[in-house]
């Protein structure tokens, strides 16, 4: 069935999947019983005991994601003279590598897009 539209992801802490496991381990319940008992999929609470059973407790905690690396220019002020020097510099080469091959960003965040200059030189060259 899965989330109504527009929903959000659920997220479950370490302490709620901990206690699955320990359903599953103690009480010898399958994912299936578990699933109807506490409403979680059946595929998250499977995940979660190969998780376990591969990679042990620290399976069950959150993965941190690295996510944007240049958001830092903006929101960190704890980075060092250098540290921001390197971001600049590696956000400068990636935008020189793009116009070497052709394109412009244009707008930002969710509204990106990337544009062909050579489209844009041929239309302004039309008219």
């Amino acid at each position: 069935m899965g989330r109504p539209k527009g929903g959000k992801n659920k997220k479950y802490s370490f302490e709620e999947k901990l206690e699955i496991i320990r359903m599953n381990n103690e009480q010898h319940l399958s994912s299936r019983d578990i699933s109807k008992i506490t409403g979680i999929s059946n595929g998250n609470i499977s995940r979660w005991i190969l998780q376990y059973s591969s990679e042990g407790i620290d399976g069950l905690k959150p993965k941190t994601r690295k996510g944007n690396i240049f958001s830092a220019l903006h929101t960190s002020k704890s980075l060092s003279k250098e540290e921001r020097l390197e971001l600049e510099n590696l956000k400068l080469r990636i935008e020189n590598e793009r116009l070497k091959k052709g394109y412009m960003v244009k707008g930002g965040g969710a509204d990106k897009e990337y544009v062909s200059i050579f489209d844009a030189n041929m239309k302004s060259s039309k008219n």
